[in-house]
């Protein structure tokens, strides 16, 4: 390819869900109230959370943690798509698509971080439930969220820099409703080895880590449920993990279908399967954590009373 077509775009062109004009209104009018939903939702589990003595606990308060992530999450996407909606350039300048990219990739690994911090929270509840308040003291649970903002933190660093070395060909649009880091890294005519080995070294070991503490925890669950005689005993342990396990295989299910695979198998079908895990699964986490929890249920009733009271 000749000198002239190689540029370091000043600005990319986001196509979205549809490039059709007639497609635009529609799509923002069903967005929209997603994004409201998702950020109201988000936050009564929060308010909840907060107002409840009953839910000051490890679980809730890692539950609480992960409705703020997955609030800043979608507004690090929706607000700038429902934009482009109604807009005829959709246009998005070379440093927000980076600092776009930095944020999506931030929070969608801390959400997983928080889902193994929960998980290891039930591990702890179901098999060591007499020491359970010394095991998950203040002290660990700030550990744990700690590590779940800096290790993505410094992972999606790693990837920006690594993104703002490569060179951009004369094409800046990309095929997908925000900066995603595979569709730019598609738009690049330098060679990107360097980044797709650190994706699938580095950046499996960070997706994998919080995935095995996963599996290994509800695996010691498992076995430990087996163990217990009755039934109704085994049903009250598995509840407690219900909601959880839900939100986990909604998650991974939709990365594993998008980003396990070589950046030349990338999609369109590819497109809209993120549309699950990056804006369906923080919409329905309240659903999921208030409609299958009687703690959160009681909760939200105490919440409304209070707001009717005042």
């Amino acid at each position: 390819m000749g000198r002239t077509n190689v540029t370091q775009p000043i600005e990319f062109i986001l196509l979205g869900l549809s490039s059709r004009p007639e497609d635009q209104k529609p799509l923002f009018a069903m967005f929209l109230p997603i994004y409201l939903i998702t950020v109201i939702g988000n936050l009564l589990i929060i308010l909840t959370i907060r107002s409840d003595t009953h839910l000051q606990t490890p679980m809730y308060f890692f539950l609480s943690v992960l409705s703020f992530v997955d609030i800043c999450y979608v507004t690090v996407i929706i607000p700038k798509m429902l934009a482009n909606f109604l807009s005829e350039t959709k246009a998005i300048s070379y440093g927000e698509c980076l600092t776009q990219m930095y944020f999506f990739i931030a929070f969608g690994n801390t959400d997983s971080y928080l889902l193994a911090a929960m998980a290891i929270d039930r591990y702890v509840a179901i098999c060591n439930p007499l020491h359970y308040i010394t095991i998950m003291n203040h002290r660990r649970c700030v550990l744990l969220l700690v590590l779940s903002f800096c290790i993505p933190h410094l992972h999606s660093l790693l990837h920006i820099l690594l993104t703002n070395q490569l060179i951009f060909c004369a094409s800046n649009v990309i095929h997908h409703f925000f900066c995603d880091d595979q569709s730019v890294l598609k738009l690049s005519c330098s060679s990107h080895f360097v980044k797709e080995i650190t994706v699938m070294t580095e950046g499996l070991a960070i997706i994998m880590t919080p995935f095995s503490c996963i599996i290994i925890s509800y695996l010691r669950i498992f076995i430990t449920v087996l163990k217990i005689p009755s039934a109704a005993g085994k049903c009250k342990a598995f509840s407690t993990c219900g909601s959880h396990l839900t939100v986990v295989t909604l998650f991974y299910g939709s990365i594993s279908c998008v980003y396990f695979k070589p950046l030349s198998n990338y999609t369109v079908r590819d497109r809209i399967a993120t549309i699950v895990y990056t804006i369906l699964t923080p919409m329905l986490n309240p659903f999921i954590y208030s409609l299958r929890n009687k703690d959160m249920k009681q909760g939200l009733i105490k919440l409304m009373h209070r707001v009717k009271g005042q």
